[in-house]
């Protein structure tokens, strides 16, 4: 899509040429009846020279782009409108052109999400001192599931996790009857004063999304726009709050298992690969049950404390799991390196999301 865009508005800029060329005579041009003043044309030609500027910055990733995007558009039509006979149908390039231009300008606002994830992780990252190590002494009073995972992600011997780095692809689907959309996704997390910071990419249809999921201390909102201009999702209240504490003890456990020695977890030992979670975090308390291999792998997570809500207003609650496996190493800690999170419905298992982790950096 971004490569169709593109091209228009590279061809749209070289057609504003021709105005230039028939207000100086410099070809017989008899698609264009109309007169053309020098004056004008030299309005043709600065159009033509922004649409191909703005078509350099875009390529050369440039977010400046947008902006002399939109005045050569507006120049265009201005210039459309008083050579309406010859020129009209530049309209719809101009009108195939404004929805990314719009899109490039929301996204520089303080207010567009990829904006407000960068805010909040850049203020919550300074001041952070140098953890302290994990030793066998800091675990011995775990399960030992718990205890042979540690050692098994090369938690022992290193800092305690404060916080850690995120980026991960994959695809998600909004039911069982839909296409998988495949996403981008950049999260942050902080454990001392628990936050939460999980920015997605995607688009559908060719229509761009994205979304902006953000807890801090037990407050927690899910937010989605389409196009960057149409808010499509703003979930928040008390069960929003129960689901994301759940989200921030899964990642816990996947992507910071070094956390497990948090004394906010309560642990019960259900069977030989079983291991129940409590966590509490203030006023809330959920709890999930952790299912290992006998490697030391986790292999499982599995609460019933989240709910499901497509559109921010019902909340359903169903159990929900996240089987993940393929070990890699990660800056010196081995984690799953794959995922999934599912629903199980009384339908069936609904699983609406598939990730991989492909880079993450602990303390940053």
């Amino acid at each position: 899509m971004k490569v169709f865009f593109l091209v228009i508005m590279i061809l749209h800029g070289l057609i504003h040429l021709m105005g230039f060329t028939k207000a100086f005579q410099f070809a017989e041009l008899k698609a264009l009846t109309q007169p053309i003043s020098t004056t004008s044309g030299i309005f043709w030609l600065l159009t033509a020279l922004l649409f191909i500027l703005a078509s350099i910055l875009w390529i050369s990733g440039q977010k400046s782009w947008w902006i002399f995007s939109a005045i050569a558009i507006i120049l265009s039509q201005v210039l459309i409108i008083m050579y309406w006979k010859d020129a009209k149908a530049g309209t719809i390039a101009n009108i195939l052109l404004i929805l990314p231009v719009l899109m490039a300008g929301m996204n520089t606002l303080p207010s567009a999400y990829q904006n407000r994830f960068r805010e909040e992780t850049a203020k919550r990252i300074t001041g952070i001192t140098a953890p302290s190590i994990i030793t066998l002494s800091d675990i011995d009073s775990l399960p030992p599931l718990i205890q042979k995972y540690l050692i098994y992600t090369g938690s022992i011997g290193k800092p305690a996790v404060v916080n850690f780095e995120a980026r991960m692809t994959g695809s998600m689907k909004r039911d069982l009857k839909s296409d998988w959309t495949n996403i981008e996704a950049h999260q942050t997390e902080f454990f001392n004063e628990p936050a939460r910071l999980f920015y997605i990419q995607s688009s559908l249809f060719g229509i761009p999304f994205d979304g902006f999921h953000y807890m801090h201390g037990t407050t927690a909102t899910m937010q989605i726009k389409v196009a960057s201009l149409f808010q499509v999702v703003d979930a928040k209240g008390e069960k929003m709050d129960h689901s994301e504490t759940v989200t921030l003890f899964n990642d816990m456990c996947l992507l910071a298992p070094a956390t497990l020695i948090d004394r906010r977890i309560a642990w019960e030992t259900l069977d030989d690969t079983h291991v129940k979670g409590t966590f509490t975090n203030r006023h809330i308390t959920i709890s999930a049950i952790l299912t290992f291999n006998d490697k030391g792998e986790l292999v499982n997570f599995k609460s019933n404390d989240r709910y499901l809500s497509a559109d921010g207003k019902t909340y359903q609650s169903f159990p929900w799991s996240t089987p993940c496996g393929d070990y890699k190493d990660y800056n010196g800690r081995r984690l799953a390196s794959r995922g999934e999170a599912i629903w199980h419905m009384p339908e069936g298992e609904f699983c609406y999301a598939k990730f991989k982790l492909e880079e993450l950096m602990s303390n940053v």
